[in-house]
């Protein structure tokens, strides 16, 4: 399936994978760019030289293009910055602020710059900005979201900017391959499928949360405090949503929740770790290769597209 999108990146499908705090990292990236969609290493909060190491240690697992999220609340993101144009990044996606200061440098790098939205009215601004492409992530996904379904702000980005849009949020089988696509997007960011894939580091603790998932399972902290994270239920969850609902202070809330993904993700704590997972997690029934995965969902996303069976 060519689009804009696997023209600009060079990358043989249109998936891209999300690029997610402490599970994006260099094992996982590398595998979904070798299998022909487009890794990304997730830089979080990571110092720049952590973020330097991944980048290498892609490269030697494969030659093909991949990128790195920058995550721009992080301190240490205009090093971060820095290093991606340093080692030759083919693409950088952006997340949590505006990737503006920037621009110039990477663009001057040769660099594809695709930051996340969640509205029109930021799809526009970065567009202005000199954005190659946007991500629209609809309040589906995992993590931090917005407040627009991908149903709603897909199209609406799609209408309001003439850059190729990736639609991000619920996508997790070639049906909602195909759904996006008819949406008006030109690619799909996916992560919570990725969790799961058998070159993803995450403990199997919290992979088996995910595959074992119901539709219900999937709750969201943070409202009242402007920071609105999707996860799945756990003791943690419904200790900070009880706190939420007594209107206890933003520090005491954080407290509850420092270094929660990173107990999850390396330690397999299901009980108080943060299971970022997105809706889709009730979907997710099995551990599979990214190759397996990837070609799973665009040979059924093709089917669908060229009107083959509704069914799955």
């Amino acid at each position: 399936m060519k689009t804009r999108i696997t023209e600009l990146l060079g990358i043989k499908y249109p998936v891209i994978q999300g690029g997610m705090a402490w599970v994006a990292e260099y094992h996982l990236a590398a595998a979904v760019s070798e299998a022909g969609g487009f890794g990304v290493i997730g830089a979080a909060s990571a110092p720049p030289e952590i973020v330097r190491e991944q980048i290498r240690k892609v490269k030697e697992l494969t030659d093909k293009p991949f990128g790195v999220n920058v995550m721009l609340m992080n301190p240490n993101a205009p090093e971060v910055a820095k290093v991606v144009v340093e080692e030759g990044v083919k693409a950088v996606t952006t997340g949590a602020g505006n990737p503006a200061a920037f621009m110039e440098m990477w663009k001057e790098a040769g660099i594809k710059v695709m930051p996340v939205v969640a509205s029109v009215a930021m799809a526009k601004m970065m567009e202005k900005a000199g954005a190659d492409a946007v991500v629209a992530e609809g309040t589906e996904s995992g993590g931090h979201i917005g407040s627009a379904t991908t149903m709603t702000l897909v199209p609406q980005v799609a209408d309001a900017v003439s850059i190729p849009v990736i639609a991000a949020g619920g996508i997790g089988d070639g049906r909602g391959v195909a759904a996006a696509v008819m949406l008006g997007a030109e690619a799909v960011q996916m992560g919570t499928r990725f969790i799961v894939a058998e070159e993803s580091i995450v403990h199997e603790n919290y992979k088996e949360k995910v595959i074992k998932a119901k539709d219900i399972d999937s709750e969201v902290t943070g409202r009242s405090t402007g920071h609105p994270i999707r996860v799945l239920r756990n003791k943690m969850t419904r200790e900070y949503l009880k706190m939420e609902a007594d209107g206890v202070e933003l520090e005491e809330l954080e407290r509850l929740t420092l270094g929660s993904l990173r107990k999850a993700v390396m330690e397999g704590d299901v009980v108080h770790g943060s299971l970022m997972a997105g809706q889709i997690a009730g979907l997710v029934k099995q551990k599979q290769t990214c190759k397996e995965i990837i070609e799973e969902i665009m040979a059924k996303a093709e089917e669908l597209l060229s009107g083959g069976s509704q069914r799955q």
